[in-house]
């Protein structure tokens, strides 16, 4: 039996040193029996046997680098069966190199099992290491010095060491672990893999810690089982912040009950009255533009409400004065907000097919949005649609009163829920007055359908036609107003 002692301190080459030359001699991996020195060395029978000298000439075995990587976290494991492990992976590979692809291997099993440990406290250790401040060595004072204690599972010190180098570079800093421990001095990486006493320290960055952690708990969100796989116990002892988690997880259920109760349904009364406040200074400071084109001027100025700060450009309203019949829609689209015209994107594309399938030409009517700037979430290159909200329509009715006023048509289409809001204040559900004829200021009328894009969203082809269908019969009735009047219709 050849016993090998290693250190087994996280040290890949000590491993594999030893691994290549009894590789070479061709010892079987049941003929070796792998040791941590001070494991038993002092015993009868345990005594370190040298290593054997492979035969003149035998070149060494190339291995796949996934090998390799993987062999450098497993040394890094506690386990004592390691070494045996990856000896035992490395003789199969010499005559099956695609070995550790085979997922239903028992050895490539428990490997994998090994490295996703090592790889989940590495991340630990990134997450969990808190520093805390002590007094400087730098004789010019432009150096902090702090001290970290740690407990990982495996010997991990050595391979996390370049991460916090990098991470506190500016910085003097020791880690110290039962592990070994790890130092920075602004020139030079010290690791040492002898085990550190921890040390007595504390600064006032611990309440810090606590404050923070005590303002982003959210009872209504905790899952003590997935919090604690997260943050597992054994770490609580050394993180200032973990003394507050068992009074928190106690209140947490009483504290849910006092958000709901103090969580606001509405804004709070004074927003009304501020929304008012300035709506009448905007009218006193600034009255009405007088013209069309001097109220689109005034829009492109718009500052009331926080859509402008991302839009590219404010989209008004396309048309002419006394147009018989006003289209509002929602918001302007991706496409509109680039070309500053409403309905011209995809949505826009149907509006158009329709309007010409029954026969009412878009040059007759005035077509605008309740809200003039596009509201949209950035996700990679793409610029995705959002709501706006009652503020944000809130803000916008002013815009478009004032084009009500001087386009002055007999007939507005409200197309969709937001449409409908802006016109007449109230929050009804669509079907509820869909397809109706609704009476309006001076004589005006309200007709409410649904908007385009409602249909471009539908996914069921099926039902999408019948919608389509329903919207075109919509249409035709407008055009049936514009041409004849106001005739009884449901």
């Amino acid at each position: 039996m050849q016993t090998v002692f290693l250190n087994g301190r996280g040290d890949f080459d000590e491993w594999r040193d030893a691994a290549r030359v009894l590789l070479l001699s061709e010892v079987e991996p049941e003929r070796i029996d792998w040791r941590r020195a001070g494991d038993g060395a002092d015993l009868s029978g345990f005594a370190e046997t040298p290593l054997p000298v492979p035969p003149a000439g035998r070149q060494a075995v190339a291995v796949p680098p996934a090998f390799l990587e993987l062999a450098e976290n497993i040394v890094c494991h506690s386990d004592p069966a390691r070494f045996a492990l990856l000896y035992r992976l490395l003789w199969r590979i010499r005559h099956d190199r695609a070995l550790l692809q085979v997922v239903s291997d028992p050895d490539v099993i428990a490997a994998r099992k090994l490295e996703k440990s090592v790889r989940r406290d590495s991340h630990k250790m990134k997450a969990f290491v808190r520093f805390k401040e002590v007094a400087s060595d730098d004789p010019t004072g432009r150096r902090r010095s702090f001290i970290s204690w740690f407990e990982p599972d495996h010997f991990i010190v050595a391979r996390m060491a370049p991460f916090f180098r990098r991470r506190f570079f500016d910085m003097d800093w020791v880690i110290a672990t039962p592990k070994g421990s790890a130092a920075w001095d602004g020139e030079n990486l010290t690791v040492s893999d002898l085990p550190a006493d921890k040390p007595n320290a504390s600064d006032a960055t611990d309440d810090l810690w606590r404050v923070y952690y005590a303002n982003i708990f959210n009872p209504a969100r905790l899952k003590v089982k997935a919090m604690t796989a997260e943050m597992p116990k054994k770490y609580w002892k050394n993180l200032p912040e973990a003394a507050l988690i068992p009074d928190l997880i106690a209140n947490a259920g009483a504290k849910v009950i006092e958000m709901a109760a103090r969580a606001a349904s509405q804004p709070p009364a004074f927003h009304a009255r501020l929304q008012e406040r300035m709506a009448e200074e905007l009218a006193d400071a600034a009255p009405p533009p007088e013209g069309l084109e001097a109220l689109r001027h005034a829009a492109s100025r718009c500052t009331l409400c926080p859509l402008h700060c991302h839009a590219t450009q404010t989209v008004f309203g396309e048309g002419r004065v006394g147009a018989s019949a006003m289209i509002v829609g929602e918001q302007p689209g991706d496409q509109e907000d680039l070309a500053g015209r409403p309905f011209v994107g995809p949505a826009g594309k149907l509006f158009d097919g329709v309007l010409s399938e029954v026969g009412l030409d878009r040059s007759s009517l005035y077509v605008t949005n309740a809200v003039k700037h596009f509201k949209y979430e950035p996700r990679g290159k793409r610029r995705i649609h959002q709501k706006p909200n009652q503020a944000e329509i809130e803000q916008c009715r002013w815009w478009l009163k004032q084009e009500v006023d001087l386009v002055q048509p007999k007939l507005i289409v409200a197309m969709g829920a937001t449409a409908y809001f802006s016109l007449t204040g109230e929050k009804k559900r669509l079907t509820d007055v869909r397809g109706h004829i609704l009476p309006m200021d001076q004589g005006r009328k309200l007709f409410v359908t649904v908007h385009p894009s409602f249909l471009l969203r539908i996914p069921e082809e099926t039902r999408k036609a019948s919608e389509l269908s329903r919207f075109r019969e919509e249409m035709a009735v407008v055009r049936q107003l514009v041409e004849t009047g106001f005739p009884d219709y449901p």
